[in-house]
This record gives C-alpha cells, sequence and structure tokens, in this order.
C-alpha cells in the first residue's frame, strides 16, 4: 500500500509522576483558614466591657468589690489581702458560689499586664463572670475640669 500509516500500536510513555500543584493549593487555602480562624479561638475568659456612655445598670444587693491599687495590693471590698489569697478570700466571700459576678476595678496606673494577671488568678479559682468598672462620662467630666 501506498501512503499507508505505520501501526507500531498505541505504545504511549506513561508518566509516574504526581501531579503536586493542585495539593499545594489547597493545603495553601487551610494554611490561610488556619491562620486567620486560630486567634479567634484562643478567648476563653468571657468578661462583660461596660461602654462608657451606656446608661448605668443597676446594682446587685451585695456586689463583690475586687480593687487594684496603684501600688498593685490587691482589695476585696475594704479588705487588702494578699495576693496568694485571692481565692480563700473570694470564696469565703461569695460563699463558694463561682458563678457570683465580681466586679473588677483598677486604678489608670496599674500596667495591663498585671490586671492580666489578676484576671488569670481569678480564672484559676473559678470566677468567670468578671464585669470591669470604669467612671462614666457623666461622673468624669466634673473631676477633668481644672
Amino acid at each position: 500500500m501506498a501512503g499507508g500509516m505505520l501501526d507500531e500500536g498505541d505504545d504511549l510513555t506513561e508518566a509516574h509522576e504526581i501531579n503536586v500543584t493542585p495539593f499545594i493549593d489547597v493545603m495553601l487555602v487551610l494554611l490561610i483558614i488556619f491562620m486567620v480562624a486560630a486567634p479567634l479561638a484562643t478567648v476563653d475568659v468571657n468578661v462583660d466591657l461596660p461602654v462608657s456612655n451606656a446608661p448605668s445598670s443597676g446594682r446587685p444587693e451585695a456586689p463583690v468589690w475586687l480593687t487594684v491599687g496603684p501600688d498593685l495590693s490587691l482589695s476585696l471590698g475594704n479588705d487588702v489581702i494578699a495576693p496568694g489569697a485571692l481565692a480563700s478570700a473570694l470564696t469565703a466571700a461569695t460563699g463558694g458560689d463561682p458563678e457570683t459576678r465580681l466586679f473588677l476595678r483598677a486604678d489608670q496606673a496599674v500596667p495591663y499586664g498585671e490586671l492580666m494577671g489578676v484576671m488569670n488568678q481569678l480564672r484559676d479559682a473559678g470566677y468567670l463572670k468578671i464585669a470591669l468598672v470604669g467612671l462614666d462620662q457623666a461622673s468624669a467630666a466634673p473631676a477633668a475640669a481644672p
């Protein structure tokens, strides 16, 4: 036959390599998702932060006040307590009820790290309902005037 095709069979060379490009794309997308989601999942202490321009809420009958002074001393109500005795003093003040809301107030001179240390001690003692106390705008305005 003239001009016929040579029939040598359908022997194509097989590629034994895996295409990893889609795998790398999926891994990069998962990495970005975890990088965004990880910081959101690390908060485990619920804290009610008061808004300064909101109307004041009603006071409970017997609030438990924990105060951090400018010299980093701790006071429960009007009684000064040692930092190591915080858990036992709170148990005595709340009757052992960890569901009691604690009102935490700190001087402006207290460093943020020290305030977080006190909050960690409260969490370790089992008290998770913490309200941060601040001045509202109405009561802070006359004190700011010269």
